[in-house]
């Protein structure tokens, strides 16, 4: 198993889809199981360096990759379905032998992530859901993420550029450069196709069938619909919720030690999912 190698697998559907396998640095803890870790909309897989670099030297495998449709994935896939989603990560599961698995998902990749668990729990030891939930119907969300990408003035003219105007750095290195600046490496139109069917569907019938152990990580200035965590928290009362102080929706990025530290906990006090 190699480390930090982008590799490419083809899909049932034909999309391909980028990912890195982080090898364990240290002894594999007894009853620990593989992470897969998905990013969030118009992200990418390098959002997670900081936990690939972490865990891995925990003793765990981690995965990582780029959604379709985002960073070295196929741009413009042949469907950009919630089904679809799921099936990608499925597939990396079933190929790379990783079942079953600790599911880490922020946002949109969460949604996923919380999507294979109740369909598929034959897969997952254990999920970790970051600013995520079952969320909608949000008949406004497509506009606004709409608006949120065209305020993106790209090409940006550097890297700099680019990190002051997206918040983070991690968010800069995810743009192609070219010879006119840095790109998004995404389409418009595909984004806006993969968020739509929360706009129009609450997704909470799927979220009480879950069993696997499962923790909520939210962020002091997230951005999750106000009640959505107690709704969470009543429809499932076995869920564990952490709330990550100076933190908002990218709370990987904006305080990765303190996702780390909430991560490792869950794992060692809840023995179900060790």
């Amino acid at each position: 198993m190699q480390t930090h190698t982008p590799r490419l697998l083809t899909t049932p559907d034909g999309t391909r889809i980028a990912y890195r396998d982080h090898a364990p640095r240290a002894p594999t803890p007894t009853g620990s199981s593989p992470f897969l870790l998905l990013h969030g909309l118009a992200g990418h897989q390098g959002e997670w360096t900081d936990l690939a670099s972490r865990l891995p030297a925990d003793g765990h495998r981690v995965v990582t990759y780029d959604a379709r449709g985002h960073g070295e994935s196929t741009r413009r896939p042949a469907a950009t379905t919630r089904d679809s989603h799921v099936r990608d990560a499925v597939t990396l599961i079933e190929t790379l032998a990783l079942a079953p698995v600790t599911l880490v998902g922020q946002s949109l990749g969460g949604h996923t992530a919380m999507l294979l668990t109740s369909a598929r729990p034959d897969l997952v030891k254990s999920l970790i859901l970051v600013e995520a939930g079952p969320g909608g119907p949000n008949p406004d969300l497509p506009t606004h993420i709409a608006a949120w990408l065209d305020s993106w003035p790209a090409p940006f003219p550097s890297l700099d550029a680019a990190r002051r105007f997206l918040g983070h750095q991690a968010w800069a290195e995810g743009l192609e450069k070219r010879e006119d600046g840095r790109h998004p490496r995404f389409d418009r139109d595909v984004m806006i196709e993969t968020i739509s069917p929360l706009a129009t569907t609450a997704y909470w019938e799927e979220w009480s069938r879950i069993t696997r152990p499962t923790l909520l990580v939210t962020g002091e200035n997230g951005t999750m619909r106000d009640g959505e965590p107690a709704e969470m928290l009543a429809r499932r009362p076995d869920l564990r919720h952490t709330l990550i102080a100076e933190a908002g929706h990218d709370v990987h990025l904006d305080q990765p030690g303190k996702l780390y530290a909430a991560v490792t906990a869950f794992l060692k006090t809840d023995n179900r999912a060790l």
